[in-house]
C-alpha cells in the first residue's frame, strides 16, 4: 500500500455504526485521521472539507484493520486502555491541538468539566474554546470527548447525539474500566 492511501470502513459497535478513515503509512500502520457513531457517508459529511478526496472502501474484516479492529472491540468489552495507542491525526489550532491531547488522558470511567479541559489545554479562560474542540473533534471516540460534561453534570451535547454521549459514558462506568470516579451525569 502506498503511504498515502486513505481507506475507509464501518464497525458495528454496541452504541451503533463507527465510521473510520485511516491513512495507511509505512508497513501498513493506520493513522486515523476522522471517525465518528454514523456511517461514512455521514462522516465525510462531518468533515467536510477536510474529508479524504479519495478513499477506497474496505471490510472491517480486512488484514489492513486488524489492529484496529481489535482495540475498538477490546474498548467495547471493556479494556480502559484499548484505543489508546491508536494513532490519530487531525488539523486544528494550537489549542485544539492541546485540547484533544488532553482529552487523551482522561482515563477511560471518568469524566472532566469543559472547564477542567480548558485548563488541562493550558488555558483555564479558554473554556468555551475547550467546548469547540470538542465539537470540532473528528477522531471519536478515540479522542474521547465524550468524557467532557458541563459544570453541575449535565451531559450536553455530542456531534453523535447525547444518547450516544450517554450510552459510551454507561458502558465506561458499567464494565468497571477505570478506577476512580465514574460519570456524573
Amino acid at each position: 500500500m502506498s503511504p498515502d492511501r486513505i481507506i475507509g470502513t464501518e464497525f458495528g459497535t454496541p452504541v451503533g455504526p463507527l465510521a473510520v478513515f485511516a491513512r495507511v503509512g509505512e508497513g501498513g500502520a493506520l493513522t486515523v485521521v476522522g471517525s465518528g457513531f454514523v456511517d461514512l457517508a455521514g462522516m465525510a459529511a462531518r468533515m467536510g472539507a477536510r474529508a479524504p478526496a479519495a478513499w477506497t472502501l474496505v471490510e472491517s474484516a480486512d488484514a489492513a484493520w486488524a489492529g484496529l479492529r481489535v482495540s475498538v472491540e477490546r474498548y467495547f468489552e471493556g479494556t480502559a486502555t484499548a484505543l489508546d495507542g491508536v494513532q490519530v491525526e487531525q488539523g486544528g489550532g494550537d489549542f485544539s491541538q492541546r485540547a484533544w491531547e488532553a482529552l487523551r488522558t482522561i482515563p477511560a470511567g471518568q469524566t472532566r468539566t469543559y472547564s477542567e479541559l480548558a485548563e488541562a489545554a493550558g488555558n483555564s479562560q479558554a473554556v468555551r474554546a475547550a467546548g469547540t474542540a470538542c465539537a470540532r473533534n473528528l477522531v471519536a471516540p478515540f479522542v474521547p470527548c465524550h468524557r467532557v460534561l458541563r459544570r453541575g453534570g449535565d451531559v450536553g451535547q455530542y456531534a453523535f447525539g447525547s444518547d450516544v454521549k450517554k450510552r459510551l459514558l454507561s458502558l465506561e462506568a458499567a464494565a468497571g474500566i477505570a478506577a476512580g470516579d465514574g460519570p456524573k451525569y
